[in-house]
């Protein structure tokens, strides 16, 4: 199929045909190998209305089971998180509306403060493309008057109470992971508000080449933690045991992960897992992520020592990925940082 017969809305085709010619053998045939799945797995489910207990066993048990998953999976599921089913679908309905519009509207109409992104800009072959779009938006951006939403003002308000409420999760599940590590819960984490954290409207349109195709590039995530509501469609999968296992998705669940910072944070206990996005071949795929970060400025030290990494500010580790992707097309990330001197 030619990139011209295909009807794609951004023009992904047209960059994956031209990244198609340009890559090797090897790095074909890399893509596949991370493209194959070895099985499905279920993701710990952890209800969160042991958080809220007065039986200090049972906050304990929930505290302990959030901390072990983020140990031994670096992703888990919560139930009872507090975030209303009607907010979600509404968010979800607003979200598709928002993607339905022209490529060249979404490009050139500066929504949603002009935090609009499609493809991989920075891709020089296949392995490193990823089939999707998305808007990429900082809380304190969401209600400022300069963020253009047009006829979507009811999107505006779907953003406010779910980026709210999204911080308020984030904060209680962050603030339980610190607290298991002897850390005062109450102050944790520092410099991580409206100004720094972000939503991330993700839209993974079918693909017709095939379903092997990343929607999402392997990585990990730059921040404390991810908090990511997703629909039935599937495609999310994450590297356990050295070995991709593709997520089961459960409608009544948000999922969660650990992202570098809090790797860093807690000297390697939590674990910031690599994993990626493959699309499907006939259905669109839509998810909502929030990312808990702290300030650019803000210092990521270990709570423990001897520290297994060199201290380093959001800042410098943010600007060190982006000339690791602009030189190499990929993210190396903590080993970067590690004190040890690693060949890299």
């Amino acid at each position: 199929m030619k990139a011209r017969d295909c009807v794609c809305d951004p023009p992904l085709a047209d960059s994956f045909q031209e990244l198609s010619y340009k890559s090797t053998q090897a790095e074909l045939r890399q893509h596949d190998q991370d493209c194959e799945v070895i099985a499905e797995c279920e993701l710990p489910m952890i209800d969160l209305r042991g958080l809220k207990s007065c039986n200090e066993e049972e906050r304990h048990a929930c505290v302990e089971a959030i901390a072990k998953a983020s140990t031994e999976w670096g992703f888990f599921q919560v139930l009872n998180h507090g975030i209303s089913r009607e907010l979600l679908e509404e968010m979800w309905r607003e979200q598709i509306k928002l993607f339905a519009l022209p490529f060249e509207k979404k490009a050139r109409s500066r929504l949603l403060n002009d935090s609009y992104r499609w493809g991989t800009p920075t891709a020089t072959s296949l392995h490193q493309f990823s089939w999707s779009e998305a808007f990429h938006v900082p809380l304190a951006k969401i209600s400022e008057k300069g963020s253009c939403y047009g006829e979507f003002s009811s999107l505006r308000d779907a953003m406010e109470k779910l980026a709210a409420a999204m911080s308020e999760l984030a904060t209680t599940l962050a603030g339980a992971l610190a607290e298991f590590l002897g850390y005062d819960s109450r102050g944790f984490p520092e410099s991580c508000n409206k100004s720094t954290c972000f939503l991330r409207l993700n839209h993974y349109p079918p693909c017709p080449f095939s379903a092997e195709i990343f929607g999402l590039m392997p990585h990990t995530d730059s921040d404390f933690l991810t908090i990511l509501y997703q629909d039935q469609v599937g495609g999310l999968q994450l590297m356990k045991d050295s070995k991709w296992v593709a997520v089961k998705p459960n409608p009544d669940a948000l999922i969660v992960n650990v992202g570098d910072l809090f790797q860093a944070w807690s000297n390697d206990v939590y674990k910031s897992v690599e994993h990626k996005v493959l699309i499907n071949s006939k259905r669109d795929r839509y998810s909502i992520a929030y990312f808990l970060c702290p300030s650019y400025e803000s210092t990521i030290g270990s709570c423990k020592k001897p520290s297994i990494y060199k201290d380093f500010t959001f800042g410098e580790y943010r600007k060190q990925v982006q000339d690791d992707v602009k030189i190499t097309g990929q993210k190396i990330g903590l080993p970067r940082f590690l004190l040890q001197n690693i060949s890299l």
